[in-house]
Parts: structure tokens; sequence; C-alpha cells
């Protein structure tokens, strides 16, 4: 995770972010250790409210660790040995919509540190723009990847083909997403998730005004997945989970979505909006797609009303035995 710290992003808001992530990093270290990159004058004055959390030093701009940090890959070599490493996207600020400069530095920093490989991808995105099954199927927006302000000049195949070595990946399903309606131009990870290789989670707006950008393509994006096969030739199991009806927040970017969960080990982050009936029911519906887990909800209405969730604001590094690991 990263620690948000800037006036500059946040204004007078800052303050009740950082509680939220705090929250956050403590709900899911009751569930597996948490590593937080802070600026180092932060490291300090947070200490006290991350007890039991691993605080780094690095140049943060901003707390949106799916979309800096690197994507975490582990490497199959002889006699079962495993090998961390990761892929990497160059980050802008989501098309040079924010600063990034620090943000920028984080992928490198984190792949020297842990002493791991790091690919460069040759292109320029984010995590919060890619969906993995674990069985090298990648979903992702075509409105994130195949868009001017990240990859100008280049066409869907070749960043397909360049997402596919990143990743390690055997093929990519595209849906089209929406641009220019928010910062990151339409993030998968607000519209669907895999829960497993033949199993794919879908938002449903709460409105239904076809007028209404997100309803069009939260419809677009479920044909685009109904008319999709899964890797082994059969057709999705495909789940909605609905918006809540009424939320706490108020503003346009307000991120009213429980698409945007945490899946750690034995448990399910997800947020809750007030909405008591909404919220039981998504409770229901993940605990019913991850019967194994403990599902937790918890108000991250101060990420929320900034565009994002629980997802955007995390990234897991998958356990491996230090021997492993290529020094």
């Amino acid at each position: 995770m990263c620690w948000p710290s800037s006036r500059e992003v946040w204004g007078p808001d800052l303050s009740d972010v950082q509680d939220t992530i705090v929250e956050i990093a403590l709900t899911i270290a009751s569930f597996e250790p948490v590593s937080m990159l802070a600026r180092p004058e932060e490291i300090g004055p947070i200490r006290s409210m991350l007890k039991g959390i691993e605080i780094v030093g690095a140049p943060v701009d901003d707390l949106w660790a799916r979309d800096t940090l690197p994507n975490f890959l582990v490497r199959h070599r002889a006699n079962a040995v495993f090998e961390l490493a990761a892929g990497h996207a160059r980050f802008n600020g989501w098309g040079g919509k924010q600063i990034s400069k620090g943000d920028r530095q984080l992928a490198g920093l984190v792949a020297k540190r842990l002493g791991i490989s790091l690919f460069d991808s040759g292109l320029v995105g984010e995590g919060g723009a890619v969906e993995v099954d674990g069985a090298g199927t990648v979903l992702a927006s075509e409105s994130c990847w195949v868009n001017p302000n990240r990859n100008p000049g280049k066409t869907r195949q070749q960043i397909e083909q360049a997402l596919l070595s990143m990743l390690g990946a055997k093929r990519t399903v595209w849906v089209d997403g929406l641009a220019g309606r928010d910062i990151t131009d339409g993030h998968i990870d607000t519209l669907a998730r895999f829960v497993d290789p033949t199993t794919i989670i879908i938002d449903k707006p709460v409105v239904t005004d076809p007028s209404d950008p997100w309803v069009g393509v939260a419809a677009r994006t479920s044909a685009q997945i109904w008319a999709t096969r899964a890797a082994s030739g059969e057709r999705y199991r495909v789940v909605e989970i609905s918006q809540p009806q009424t939320t706490r927040g108020t503003n346009d970017d307000f991120l009213a979505t429980y698409m945007n969960y945490y899946v750690c080990n034995g448990g399910v982050i997800a947020p809750k909006f007030g909405d008591r009936m909404a919220d039981e029911k998504a409770r229901k519906v993940l605990k019913g797609l991850f019967p194994d887990r403990d599902v937790v909800l918890i108000d991250i209405d101060p990420l929320a009303a900034g565009g994002g969730g629980i997802h955007c604001a995390t990234q897991q590094q998958p356990a491996l035995k230090q021997s492993n690991l290529k020094r």
C-alpha cells in the first residue's frame, strides 16, 4: 500500500483519506502481512497508527498502489523452484491528469528492494487496467490502453502482445471501457473482475437511464463478456453485483461500486456505503463467490469520493519462501 500525504491532490480531505487508509491496512493486516510505502518524513508520525505494519521510505505522490506498484509474477524454474518477479507498465498519472514524478519511481524501487527482476513492457498504463484469472487470461478495457494519452501510435494488437508478454499470459478478453469520464478512463477493476477462470463478476449500475454513459458501458461490458468463452471453451458464468441505491457520498466522482474489493489470505475486504439492504446483498454475493473466506465490509467513503476503492489502494504480492527468491 502507499501512504497519501499530498494536499495538492486531496486538499482538506487528506486527513479523512489517511484515516481510511489506516482502516484498510489494519483490516488486511488481520489476515496477512502489509507493507506501507511512505515519504521518509512521514514514517515517524504514522508509525503509531500502523502498528504491526512494515513502513518503507519511498517518494510516494498518492495512495493508488494498484496503479503505481509492479504487477507481481511467479516464475517457474527447474526442480520445482519458484522465483518472484514483476511486470511493469510505466505510470504517467492516468494520461497526465495528476502529478506522478514520485509514483513513477515506485515499481522500480520495490523490485530493487525485493531483489527481483522487473520486466518493462514498453507500455504506459496501470495495474487497475488489467484483471487476470491466474490461468493465462487477461481482462482489459480498451479505453485505458488503446488511448493516445498512454500509448500513442500503438495498435491494440501491439498493446495486447506487450501485455501478454509482461504478465506471462496467453490470451486477452477486451471490453470497450469508457474514456474521458473518470481519471482512469474506465479501469477494468470497476467494471468486471475474475472470481476464477470461468466466473466473472460484473458491476450493475443502480440507475437505468439509457443516456447515462456508465449505464451504457455496463451493458456493453456485460454483452461482450457473455459473447466470450473461457479458455476451456465453456461460457463464462456471469454474476452481477448491484450498486447501492443510496450512498453517503454525493459528488460526481464518488465510486459507488462493490466491485473494488480486495481478496487476501482468508478474507475479502469490500466497501459498504450505508445502504443496509444493498450492503448486505453485496456481502452475500461475495460470500457465495468466496465461501472459504471471511467477507469484511468497511466504510471507505473518503476514498470513494476520490474515485477509487480498496482494490485501487492495494497490490498483492505472492508469498514465496525466501530461499526461492533470486538475489
